[in-house]
């Protein structure tokens, strides 16, 4: 079995949401950019994205990381000129679906049963999205997304961006976008409280990297965001990585990925460990029974076994 990094806590409540013997294990490597993890039940496996190339990875006990579908990220007929095409954020909604960020194509698809392919939201009052990154369900059926400029091929100063912000959206399930938010300058991951009060939003990128807490109003819009933990000390420390995806357990704890590796806080913003990987980390779910937390750190898939689990299993 290989391992890479180490597990550090924090807090003698850490020891107690970790298996014991712990370690990093690593199940899969050789990929570019791996992001945007999501078990499927329903198929006992794990989806991820390798942005780069513009592939979905597969990962199951007896088969291993391979490729699952290449081209969903970007299906235009020109070479696509910038780094990041591929899918990013992946979930699976409430019919067993698989809904995608798209960089290159700068949407949400779902990828039905069929194996053919439906654009969700690829506008906002008209104008097309910059790239969509990361997204979650609330139990409602609203889909909740961010839109930084990472996907396209400039950037922020790329030609053909429409909007003048990087927002956080709702898509409903009458097909209705909303804005909810356009004060962050590179929103990334995004995740709910396990009773879908709070909303958590990482800022990745130079400028201010945080996490971000919002309340979450009775119609679904979010209250006054609030600064949910600051890792300048970290940022100066030159961990690799930046605030960037995130998950939830049962128990309210945030696993987020961060400078150097995975945090673990509690509900109320204080961490309590640290899964360091020494890579730049992406993103992280629970999956398998619930209680494994699968990560993407640069080219490696990693799971952590745990004592606790994920919502919703």
């Amino acid at each position: 079995m290989k391992t890479i990094g180490s597990i550090e806590v924090l807090d003698p409540a850490f020891s107690k949401l970790l298996a014991p013997g712990a370690v990093i294990e690593v199940l899969g490597e050789g990929m570019t950019w791996s992001e945007g993890p999501v078990w499927v039940k329903a198929g006992g496996y794990l989806l991820c994205s390798d942005i780069p190339p513009n592939k979905m990875m597969r990962w199951d006990p007896q088969n291993g990381l391979q490729v699952f579908r290449a081209g969903v990220g970007y299906t235009g007929a020109a070479p696509f000129t910038g780094k990041e095409p591929g899918t990013n954020g992946l979930v699976v909604d409430r019919e067993g679906c698989v809904v995608a960020c798209c960089h290159g194509d700068r949407c949400l698809k779902r990828l039905e049963t069929d194996g053919s392919l439906t654009v969700l939201v690829d506008r906002f009052e008209g104008q097309r999205l910059n790239s969509p990154n990361d997204l979650t369900y609330h139990s409602n059926g609203d889909l909740y997304f961010t839109d930084p400029p990472y996907g396209l091929p400039l950037g922020e100063n790329d030609p053909g961006r429409e909007l003048a912000w990087f927002g956080v959206y709702r898509l409903d399930t009458d097909g209705q976008v909303t804005l909810l938010t356009k004060e962050f300058q590179r929103p990334n991951g995004i995740a709910f409280s396990p009773d879908e009060k709070t909303l958590y939003v990482s800022q990745s990128g130079s400028v201010f990297p945080h996490w971000r807490a919002f309340a979450v109003n009775n119609d679904g819009t979010l209250g006054a965001g609030r600064v949910f933990f600051d890792p300048a000390a970290w940022v100066q420390e030159q961990r690799p990585g930046s605030p960037d995806g995130m998950t939830v357990d049962e128990q309210g704890n945030v696993w987020a990925t961060g400078p150097g590796g995975i945090y673990c806080f509690t509900p109320a913003g204080q961490p309590i460990g640290r899964l360091n990987t020494g890579e730049r980390t992406a993103n992280c779910t629970f999956g398998d029974d619930g209680s494994t937390l699968f990560i993407c750190a640069h080219g490696y898939l990693c799971r952590v076994r745990t004592l606790v689990k994920g919502i919703g299993f």
